[in-house]
């Protein structure tokens, strides 16, 4: 019997052993920050001893850093009301992720208290305070915009969605664009006409900023850096301009983001020659994870953004929406709060559908911007009749430079046209659907919006002979 009591002993200390060997292996891939593979031992040490706030913290922060914040909660609820350390900050952040605003707010709020009574420092949990009350202001404020697919890409390969028209420019990555050895995760956007481009790049500080250059003769220039406003953060990437030139949306991870990067527009003020102060476009664009590359086919009357929620690493979902032309908030107050939250998160994508017609059209336009054969294979950039002999199709074609300019600002003319008759036909789309009271509502912007039609038709008509006629003055023998 004495025997046996001593194997089973050893046995009991041996088996010990193991679990303390797992354990101290667990915490220091923890330490890494190698919570995957921490993750599995945490669970395991829980379920066996679920009332151990120690535990409970550490198998919770793996599942928040590991894109579970739904399963995270439970545990970091526990560590919290166990009083363990650092609990509450990991509580809140999970809260942040799961739109539990108000949670957050509360529990930094208690953190912030507790280091007043003990007279520790309050200045960055006050930050994150604020973060969460900004993200709680912008949960009452989400964008009514319909979203009518989305796709799950390699992230290295992302760009590869984006199937915009050749009006709208181009877009590549970095790498390709400059034929960089070292990888970088940055992207440039080329103007239509080639001339221009804007690109994120690594500075000396390890911060990526947005740049832009010119193409002179052929050649392109030194990069300029974007104004402050713009850079004035930890990381600015993924730039893209609108066909007015002036328009301009990136991505930054700075502080007025939700969480990881945000998608910021600004515009260019030519009058005070500087940017006007960048917005967050808001939800449901942005979200707790890294949110970007926000581009806006005027021509498709169709938009893209990518963001890795709910993503595993490596993974990015790519979101086509419509474009509003001016911005529809939902009313928060009026609805339920899961509805909202449901909304601002893109939990499904019909949950954005109002009007099954305008689902339809729309992803007609994708499906045809899919379709579409790369400009590399078209016969000839434009089409532009000098006179009943000659016909352009490249800017190469055309002999005097005076044309050549009066030809660009003719092609910025015809592209605002051809938006303006896109917004025509849909607000007159709208009107045959609508009922009475509607209609007469509808009515005077869109007898508004023909006389505008009708008089930059007479624009671009006066723009089109003015090129033709400095043209032929020069090929007058």
């Amino acid at each position: 019997m004495k025997k046996r009591y001593i194997s089973f002993l050893l046995f009991c200390l041996v088996l010990a052993g193991a679990s303390a060997q797992t354990l101290e292996q667990a915490k220091a891939f923890y330490k890494k920050g190698q919570y995957e593979k921490a993750k599995p031992v945490f669970k395991k040490f829980v379920k066996t001893q679920p009332a151990n706030g120690n535990y409970n913290l550490w198998y919770g922060v793996c599942c928040l850093e590991t894109r579970e914040p739904d399963v995270a909660v439970k545990y970091l609820e526990t560590a919290v009301k166990k009083r363990i350390p650092s609990g509450q900050l990991y509580l809140a952040r999970t809260y942040n992720d799961l739109y539990r605003f108000e949670d957050a707010i509360k529990c930094y709020e208690e953190y912030i208290s507790d280091l007043s009574k003990r007279k520790r420092p309050t200045a960055e949990a006050e930050k994150l305070l604020e973060k969460s009350k900004a993200n709680f202001r912008m949960l009452k404020g989400i964008e009514e915009v319909c979203i009518i697919d989305s796709t799950v890409v390699d992230k290295e390969r992302f760009l590869e969605a984006y199937k915009i028209s050749p009006e709208s420019g181009k877009l590549f990555t970095y790498n390709d664009f400059f034929q960089n050895k070292e990888e970088m995760e940055a992207t440039v956007y080329e103007t239509e006409l080639g001339t221009k481009i804007y690109y994120g790049e690594r500075q000396s500080d390890g911060k990526l900023s947005i740049l832009s250059r010119n193409k002179m003769q052929g050649e392109w220039g030194k990069g300029s850096l974007l104004p402050s406003s713009i850079n004035d953060s930890i990381n600015a990437n993924y730039p893209y301009v609108l066909t007015d030139g002036a328009t301009i949306y990136y991505a930054t991870d700075g502080e007025n983001s939700i969480g990881g990067y945000d998608i910021f527009v600004t515009r260019y003020n030519t009058n005070t020659n500087t940017y006007l102060t960048p917005e967050n476009v808001g939800m449901p664009f942005n979200s707790p994870y890294n949110d970007y590359m926000f581009v806006i086919d005027e021509f498709n009357n169709l938009g893209w953004f990518a963001s890795d929620r709910y993503q595993p690493e490596g993974k990015v979902c790519i979101y086509v929406f419509i474009p509003n032309s001016s911005k529809r908030v939902y009313n928060y107050e009026g609805m339920d709060k899961k509805k909202a939250v449901r909304l601002a998160q893109i939990h499904s994508l019909k949950d954005s559908w109002v009007d099954q017609n305008v689902v339809s059209d729309a992803k007609r336009r994708l499906q045809a911007a899919i379709n579409e054969k790369p400009q590399a294979e078209r016969a000839h950039d434009f089409e532009f009749v000098i006179d009943d002999h000659t016909t352009y199709y490249q800017w190469s074609d055309f002999k005097s430079p005076q044309a050549k300019n009066l030809f660009s600002k003719y092609r910025q003319l015809e592209k605002s046209y051809r938006q303006q008759l896109n917004k025509l036909e849909e607000q007159r789309t709208l009107y045959s659907r609508a009922n009475e009271s509607d209609k007469a509502k509808l009515a005077p912007a869109i007898l508004d919006l023909e006389k505008q039609m009708r008089q930059l038709s007479d624009e671009v008509e006066r723009a089109a002979i003015k090129v033709r006629n400095t043209e032929k003055q020069t090929l007058k023998p």
